[in-house]
Parts: C-alpha cells; structure tokens; sequence
C-alpha cells in the first residue's frame, strides 16, 4: 500500500547543500527619525569598537615579521588556529585588490609558510609566482560574467569568489584580505548570501566610506542602514572585531560631507570565532 512520505522514516538526505540566500536582513533604523546623524553615529560606533581582544603570542616576531602598527594586521592569538596553522600545516591566504600596494602583510605570510594568492587584474600573464606568491589576473566581483561575453573573451578575468575558490580547489582561507576601491560592500554581501563565510578565517577589510559604493542605492541614512546590517551579518556568521585602523591622513568624508568627523578609510579585522580547522 502507498505509504504517507511524511510518515516514513530518515528521508535520504543529498550531499551537504549550502542554500543561497537572495537578500540580506535589514537591521532596524537607528532612531526614529531616520536620520543620517543616528545612523552614522551607531554604524561608526561600531567599526571603531574591537569585539574581541587579540593578545599576540609573546614570540610573536618569530612567527611573523609584520608590524601590527599600520593598516593591514592579522590576528596571532593562540585562541584563534592563525598562528597554530603557521606553524603545524600550511595556511592559505587570499588577497583581493589592486596591484597599487605593498604587499607587506602577504610577503610576511608568504614567508612564515603561507600559501598566498594575491588577485590583480591589472598583471601581464595570467599566473605568476613571485618568491613566496602566486599572483593571478582575475577581478573578483559579486557577479559572474555573462557565459556569452566571457566566451567571447576566451576566459573571463571578472568572477565571484565562490567560483574561484572552486576553480582551484580551494575550500578553506585562513585570511582573507580585501581593498576593493568602493566594490567591498557588495562583494561582501554576495559572500554573505552565498555562505562562504564559514570558509574564512579570518576577514580583513577595507572599507571607504566617502560615497555609497558601487551599486548601493538608497538616500544617505538608509546606505549607512545596509552598511550597517551587512557587518551585522558578518557577526551572525560568528565574526568578531578584532582590530579597527583609520588612517588619519584620509580626508574626512562620509557619503560626501563632514559627518561626525568620519575618515573616508577604516581597514577593520575579524576573526570568525568557529574557526577550528
């Protein structure tokens, strides 16, 4: 006889699926008034507030030679699997941007044993190790190019970060660091929604704060709202602050206008607190 499905037992459940998500939660308005002042006032509140406190290792020189005084810095606290995972198995690096910087950070990881890949469309060939990096030409975005353009093109360099992980199968970043010219806000909406969160150890992010970004639309404070909700996401994803940097000769422009004094440029750290690989 046909059975009730709903009654039968232990249905059989397909491989481990992450379901995409197609839009972020909106945290609820600062103040009733929605106003820019509110909004601003609680989203820089919390950029400029570490969640969490990261106590270096006492031989910290010896696993890593970076100054944790400039902008870019990770997080070596033995409570975290950084510094574990430099000295026991490699660790992974990702850095996402444009070939304009230093590349202090990734050179000291590289050379603690890392595997770093540095991201930067503007590179001649499309690989190219140097010393301890791998540098790729390719643009990550928070779209995949059209099938027909790229095909067009004979290999897209624009591709989400899910997609180039998966290229190179790669499933786990211990860092992943990002300067992204005005793209992070959606780019890290498109890694929110698409759960690749839990692959990230670590986040390192730059953020400018002197317009809305590309693609984010809405009047002032309900920008500064979905700034907002996204780093709120991020916390639900088991990320904390560890470490927030303003570089005080960045002008003091906050969508366009003095706003509280604002820079334009925090670089914030998290550390993804579930991180047990």
């Amino acid at each position: 006889g046909s059975e009730d499905p709903s009654t039968t037992c232990c249905p059989h459940r397909g491989p481990h699926k992450k379901t995409t998500r197609w839009h972020i939660d909106l945290e609820p308005w600062a103040g009733e008034t929605h106003s820019l002042e509110d909004e601003a006032r609680r989203f820089l509140n919390y950029i400029t507030t570490p969640q969490v406190s990261c106590v270096p290792p006492a031989s910290g020189g010896a696993v890593l030679e970076t100054s944790q005084e400039g902008p870019w810095a990770v997080c070596l606290d033995s409570k975290y699997s950084l510094a574990h995972k430099i000295h026991s198995k490699p660790c992974r690096v990702y850095s996402l941007g444009l070939g304009v910087a230093e590349r202090v950070l990734e050179r000291s990881l590289g050379g603690a044993g890392c595997e770093v890949h540095c991201f930067d469309p503007s590179l001649r060939q499309p690989h190219l190790q140097q010393g301890d990096m791998w540098l790729h030409k390719l643009s990550v975005d928070w779209r995949d190019p059209n099938p027909a353009i790229s095909a067009q093109r004979h290999h897209g360099n624009t591709k989400k970060l899910a997609t180039i992980l998966n290229d190179f199968g790669h499933r786990q970043l211990d860092v992943l660091k990002a300067d992204m010219e005005s793209a992070e806000w959606k780019i890290l909406e498109n890694l929110i929604l698409e759960g690749v969160l839990d692959s990230v150890g670590q986040l390192l992010l730059e953020l400018h704060l002197h317009w809305a970004g590309f693609e984010v639309g809405g009047d002032d404070p309900s920008v500064v709202r979905y700034w907002f909700s996204l780093l709120k996401e991020l916390e639900r994803a088991h990320f904390r602050l560890f470490r927030s940097y303003s570089d005080p000769a960045k002008p003091r422009l906050f969508l366009h206008k003095n706003v509280l004094n604002a820079s334009s440029a925090y670089t914030l750290g998290w550390v993804n607190t579930q991180w047990r690989h």
